[in-house]
């Protein structure tokens, strides 16, 4: 819950950095997570609450594809546990992916888009790693029984 006081606090620029999207993204975001919550849990609600709030899940999800960080490090900066973090975000980046609003443009998109984009070739060749030949001369051979152990 503090992340979040502290996000809303920002201003527009650095909160693009730290989340990696817009303000209104980001609320866009959330308010689609919390119809999915209400249309999944309905009029009545059962069960323990939730730990965290909309925001701090969201918040979460783009931590996670942006740092790349791992669900335990997640968890424990929320205080949740590993398993707790992966269902959160994983249910979030569901909710999000079925929107439909949050997709990047397909191949025939950008195809019939008239940008004209710059190919840039970069030319790398093989070489070959300089390694030594294996030979018989390298290796030497004991036979098991010739192996004398000492005891004292």
């Amino acid at each position: 819950m503090v992340k979040i006081d502290m996000l809303e606090k920002m201003s527009d620029s650095k909160f693009r950095r730290i989340t990696g999207v817009k303000r209104k993204t980001f609320n866009k975001m959330v308010e689609l997570v919390e119809k999915a919550d209400k249309e999944k849990r309905g009029a009545i609600v059962t069960g323990r609450p939730r730990k965290l709030c909309v925001k701090t899940r969201v918040l979460m999800a783009l931590e996670y594809l942006r740092e790349y960080r791992t669900y335990a490090h997640i968890g424990t900066s929320y205080g949740i546990s590993e398993t707790r973090a992966f269902e959160n975000i994983r249910e979030v980046e569901n909710i999000l992916v079925k929107s439909k609003e949050f997709r990047l443009p397909g191949k025939k998109a950008l195809l019939r888009n008239s940008n004209k984009y710059k190919v840039v070739l970069i030319d790398a060749a093989e070489t070959p790693i300089q390694r030594p030949k294996k030979n018989k001369k390298n290796f030497i051979r004991v036979r098991k029984n010739v192996i004398v152990w000492k005891h004292k």
